[in-house]
């Protein structure tokens, strides 16, 4: 039977629940965008959320639900970020799901709940929906749950769905066990691998590298719920969802800065794409709010940038795996070098950064910087606190941000480039290039969290 949505509630009033697990791999990925598929299909017009710095679950999201999938990090943004950015995902919506990142009290290493998705749920005053990995467990399973309910009286867990159940047998014996617990059982999910999906060296494979393909497991996935879960349930949890706490008001990426309205607006072009698949919705809102006409680009398949290009941001994503093709697209490599040489603003993150080198793993790139990349067997994963070691395009010297690296490639520098940032980790270190209007580092950041980045950018696109 569908459900009947009502008129959607204002923002501050959405319902939502947040998709936890005890550790990574549980199924969180699958639950969650399983609901959202589920929910939608009923009619219900679902926002996505996804905690932490990944740019790859939302993906999955937005295909579950026909909405942007959006972030909520607490790190990068700082939690005072978190409800209003919740909020300006959220308008318009029945009912939010956010699903987590790692275990339910996993966060920054070494500074307590940061950016976990227990002080998330907190901040957006969300009930939990523990995903518990049932697999090679039974009575053992009330000890777990029992732990992760009571470790925190703040977080307020609503609710389990057991996943990878192998049997009846196994089913009853997990429910028997949790009854002593007085959380209730909101779905069993059987052990079903057609609904895995692909991984390799930085987590799932993107949506737009496997399309259709996507389609398909998403499909599963929201079956599956529809059949293993209590979907009205899970609706009347979500809306118990108490009133935010501070009656905060949606992020808004604002109007164009004063005096930015004159004259036609400053064409930035974005790199997308499979190769280019990381980048945050609000960077390209906070572009347009400035003043700029934000333009797609696909590097693998554009032989040449935008009418009018004046700016250029290249995101992260998987350069490696398309090493070969976006090489052989000279056409578009020698463009991008022209306009870094016209000194033209030029933002790069990761991939893009790779992008920019003379070469990675072999194969010529654009030749922006005098640099080498190339993969390694070695993982570069964590929170940075960073500060602006250089005047750029992007920020003043001096400018403080926090930001995330992920990645398993490593640059070999030239001469020529000043330092983008200083990175307090456990030895400081300098980080990324900056020459010319080039900004080029490893270290992904969240524009919300300084919206004078964007706006910084778009007038050196007007004036350079």
């Amino acid at each position: 039977m569908l459900t009947s949505p009502s008129p959607s509630p204002s923002p501050a009033a959405v319902p939502r629940l947040v998709v936890a697990a005890p550790a990574s791999g549980s199924g969180k990925t699958t639950v969650a965008t399983g609901l959202m598929a589920a929910l939608a299909g009923r009619g219900l017009a679902v926002s996505p959320h996804k905690v932490g710095p990944d740019y790859i679950d939302p993906g999955y999201h937005a295909l579950a639900t026909g909405r942007t999938g959006r972030n909520l990090d607490a790190f990068l943004c700082g939690p005072e970020l978190i409800a209003p950015l919740f909020l300006h995902g959220a308008r318009g919506c029945d009912i939010a799901v956010v699903e987590g990142v790692m275990g339910l009290y996993d966060g920054a290493a070494g500074q307590g709940e940061l950016a976990s998705t227990a002080q998330v749920a907190k901040l957006l005053r969300a009930p939990v929906v523990l995903v518990v990995d049932a697999s090679s467990q039974s009575r053992s399973v009330a000890a777990l749950v029992h732990g992760f309910v009571t470790w925190d009286p703040l977080v307020r867990i609503g609710g389990v769905i057991l996943n990878k159940v192998g049997s009846d047998r196994h089913e009853e014996l997990l429910r028997q066990a949790l009854e002593s617990v007085g959380v209730p059982v909101l779905g069993v999910l059987r052990r079903a691998p057609q609904v895995d999906t692909p991984s390799r060296h930085l987590g799932l494979v993107p949506v737009a590298e496997r399309q259709s393909a996507a389609v398909e497991a998403v499909a599963a996935m929201g079956a599956q719920v529809e059949r293993g879960c209590d979907l009205a349930a899970l609706e009347a949890l979500a809306r118990s969802a108490g009133p935010l706490p501070g009656d905060p008001s949606p992020w808004d990426p604002g109007a164009p800065a004063p005096g930015s309205g004159g004259g036609r607006a400053p064409v930035v072009a974005v790199a997308g794409g499979a190769a280019f698949t990381f980048s945050y919705a609000e960077h390209a809102e906070l572009l347009a709010a400035a003043g700029a006409e934000v333009v797609a680009l696909d590097p693998l398949t554009d032989e040449k940038l935008p009418e009018g290009t004046a700016g250029l941001v290249v995101g992260g994503g998987f350069p490696e795996v398309y090493a070969a093709e976006l090489s052989a697209n000279e056409p578009l490599r020698e463009a991008v070098a022209a306009l870094a040489l016209s000194g033209a603003p030029v933002a790069a993150e990761c991939a893009g950064l790779l992008y920019l080198c003379r070469e990675l793993d072999g194969k010529p790139m654009c030749g922006v910087l005098d640099a080498t990349a190339r993969m390694t067997d070695r993982l570069t994963l964590g929170y940075r606190d960073a500060v602006a070691v250089s005047d750029s395009a992007l920020a003043p010297a001096g400018t403080r941000m926090r930001g995330h690296e992920f990645h398993r490639t490593a640059v070999e520098p030239g001469a020529g480039e000043e330092a983008a940032w200083g990175l307090r980790t456990p030895v400081r270190r300098m980080e990324g290039f900056v020459r010319r209007g080039v900004h080029a580092s490893y270290l992904h950041t969240h524009w919300a969290s300084e919206p004078g980045v964007a706006r910084r950018f778009v007038e050196r696109c007007r004036t350079s």
